[in-house]
């Protein structure tokens, strides 16, 4: 097995840990950053924190609600990890095969530089989000389904009462309405259904929506992985300069150096994640045009007009916490697949080395 291969697996298995334990962040993240407040209506608003946000699912929605679309973000990860790693590794090899040949040349000192960290997570990041981004359409609409009903309830009692005072209804025919709305059950929601209206809504491009804030995104893992390696790199040379103490890296300390690096790459690029949910979200929640967005510009627009700058980092606490402590499990989790990886195939090719003998 390559280390191409040992590495795409490591990731993948690192990543669905990780995913499982943050699920219910990143559930309450998303529907944070989908939720549409008009600038008139922020100071009235009322913001809960991360914890209140959660124990609000669970009172309308149950348990089940923080865990809408797991099934489908586990294969999304353990696709996105394992495809992400794989190229990120070949990509890196290749990278290290140049570097090493120009110094033979007697240009450069063999090491990889920065730009060409960049390059590589931004390719083996892009080839990830061309392949795997129908799936993660499909979680953000199961992650926010029952807001977005939520929000279509919402609307039919305003055009009711709209009705109602136009057309001078009855207190007692008002009621009545009112409670055969709210008698209204939500409908099962699952993958099949999820599939059933994106389709229905845009057609097959449904299923690549936000695809230009995805792509963009690729700068993120970037980000991410520069420090990651930078750090990971200068860690490793002051352990081998130092003439005392342990010379391993410990699976804390990788801990801590994803923490870093995650927390650097989600700041700088969390408004256009904002923009990536919006786009993938259910749009037609309602008559308010500005509830709806063609594009990735039109979101961007609407948001800035409507709901003003602070919309673009909705959540961003609730998103801090979950994706920096998801990469630090990530990032320690691959690391030790890949040490009992190396210690295997050390042992296999030594038992075959004996017995060739």
């Amino acid at each position: 097995m390559s280390n191409a291969v040992a590495n795409g697996l490591a990731g993948a298995g690192g990543g669905i840990i990780a995913q499982i334990i943050t699920y219910p962040l990143q559930t309450v993240n998303t529907r944070e950053q989908t939720e549409r407040v008009a600038k008139q209506s922020l100071a009235t608003s009322k913001r809960l924190g991360t914890l209140l946000q959660i124990l609000h699912v669970i009172r309308t929605d149950g348990w089940g609600g923080l865990y809408s679309g797991l099934k489908p973000s586990l294969l999304g990860t353990a696709a996105s990890q394992g495809i992400y790693y794989y190229f990120y590794q070949v990509f890196k090899n290749k990278a290290e095969a140049i570097a090493a040949a120009r110094k033979v040349k007697g240009r450069g000192d063999g090491t990889i530089g920065m730009f060409s960290w960049l390059s590589v997570a931004a390719l083996a990041g892009s080839l990830n989000v061309l392949l795997t981004i129908p799936i993660w359409v499909l979680v953000t609409r199961m992650q926010t389904h029952t807001q977005a009903e939520r929000k279509i309830m919402e609307e039919r009692k305003d055009a009711l009462l709209r009705e109602a005072s136009e057309n001078g209804l009855t207190g007692s025919e008002l009621q009545h309405k009112l409670a055969e709305l709210d008698s209204i059950k939500p409908r099962p929601y699952g993958t099949l259904q999820a599939v059933h209206e994106v389709y229905t809504e845009a057609g097959i491009t449904g299923f690549w929506k936000g695809i230009v804030p995805t792509l963009i995104m690729v700068c993120n893992p970037a980000i991410q992985f520069m420090i990651y390696e930078g750090s990971l790199k200068r860690l490793r040379e002051k352990r081998a300069t130092s003439k005392q103490g342990r010379k391993n890296i410990t699976a804390l300390e990788v801990f801590f150096l994803g923490a870093l690096a995650k927390l650097g790459a989600t700041v700088t690029t969390y408004p256009l994640l904002v923009v990536k949910s919006r786009l993938q979200a259910k749009q037609e929640i309602g008559g308010n045009v500005s509830l709806r967005y063609s594009g990735t510009f039109d979101a961007i627009l609407k948001m800035i007009q409507y709901e003003g700058l602070p919309s673009f980092y909705k959540g961003m606490s609730t998103k801090i916490v979950q994706s920096v402590f998801a990469a630090s499990v990530l990032f320690m989790v691959k690391e030790e697949f890949v040490k009992v990886y190396m210690v295997l195939e050390d042992k296999c090719n030594k038992v075959l080395f004996s017995s060739a003998k």
